[in-house]
């Protein structure tokens, strides 16, 4: 073989060496700057708040841990959870619904559940204009819904149940059907009125209160659905033990702080957190399971 010939070969196996020997350097820290946890929120609120309060959030983790979180808000709710069934995002603070579909597809778990008035679950809501002549369940036949999004638990799954529950069918009964996107734009739009009727949490009008002074007086409950077990935060499935406890301690110890509180309450009207493990859904399950929801064939 001539001179010609081995230039290039040797330049090939210099190359090779250089691939392999950047392939070989071990990954930062996780949690490190160049290996940042990252943590994302559910847009069920006004998203720029969610911003905020999650960068706050991040960087009160960071100054109890020395941990760098990177905070962000997915685009829908099913985004949050498929970010982190790909390893793209660390810790997810998930709905109820969004939460037990990514357990089962992923082996996402939770750690904390949120506290609100003083409980770990809540209620949805069906909302209607004052003026609109509503009255009854039977009423909303031939009318426009507006729904939160297909993976809300209190903005669509539950309500949908009740609904059927009441001999209402949603895919059939109403002429129209609208995915607004988070609790507040469901209650704007029934304020003015672009929906007849709009699925939320309970109340999810205090959380448009200060642009609409007079919501609860124009926006009136229709019905309340049964108990439904908080949202929450919670890890991917390989995510460090150790790493996870600093985290779940520091939540603990900013959930009891006047800057946490607050950071907290603008984040998702959230009062406290609570330690829970995956059992804490099981009777949530066993609802889904009654009205024919099977989550098993929902997270194939």
């Amino acid at each position: 073989m001539n001179r010609k010939t081995w230039i290039p070969v040797i330049l090939l196996l210099v190359l090779a060496a250089l691939v392999l020997a950047a392939c070989a350097q071990p990954l930062p820290p996780l949690g490190s700057e160049n290996r940042p946890i990252v943590m994302s929120f559910v847009p069920s609120g006004d998203t720029q708040e969610i911003i905020a309060s999650g960068d706050q959030l991040a960087q009160m983790i960071h100054d109890r841990t020395g941990l760098t979180i990177k905070a962000n808000v997915g685009t829908d709710f099913a985004a949050v959870r498929e970010a982190m069934g790909a390893g793209k995002a660390h810790i997810g603070w998930l709905n109820t619904f969004n939460y037990v579909l990514a357990h089962e597809k992923y082996g996402i778990d939770v750690a904390l559940v949120t506290i609100r008035f003083g409980s770990t679950s809540y209620k949805g809501q069906l909302n209607v204009r004052a003026d609109s002549g509503i009255t009854s369940l039977e009423d909303l036949k031939g009318k426009t819904v507006c729904w939160v999004d297909p993976n809300s638990t209190s903005g669509y799954i539950v309500p949908r149940i009740m609904l059927k529950a009441n001999g209402i069918d949603p895919d059939k009964d109403f002429a129209n059907q609208i995915e607004a996107g988070s609790h507040n734009n469901v209650i704007t739009q029934v304020y003015n009125g672009e929906c007849d009727v709009g699925a939320t949490y309970a109340d999810a009008r205090s959380s448009v209160e200060d642009d609409l002074p007079d919501v609860k007086e124009k926006v009136v409950v229709l019905a309340t659905t049964a108990d439904i077990p908080n949202d929450n935060v919670s890890f991917t499935k390989d995510f460090p033990p150790d790493l996870r406890e600093k985290i779940v301690n520091a939540l603990l110890d900013i959930a009891a702080s006047e800057e946490g509180k607050a950071a907290l309450n603008n984040l998702y009207s959230i009062a406290g957190l609570e330690r829970a493990d995956d059992s804490f859904y099981d009777g949530f399950r066993a609802d889904l399971s009654k009205a024919g929801i099977n989550i098993e064939e929902l997270a194939k």
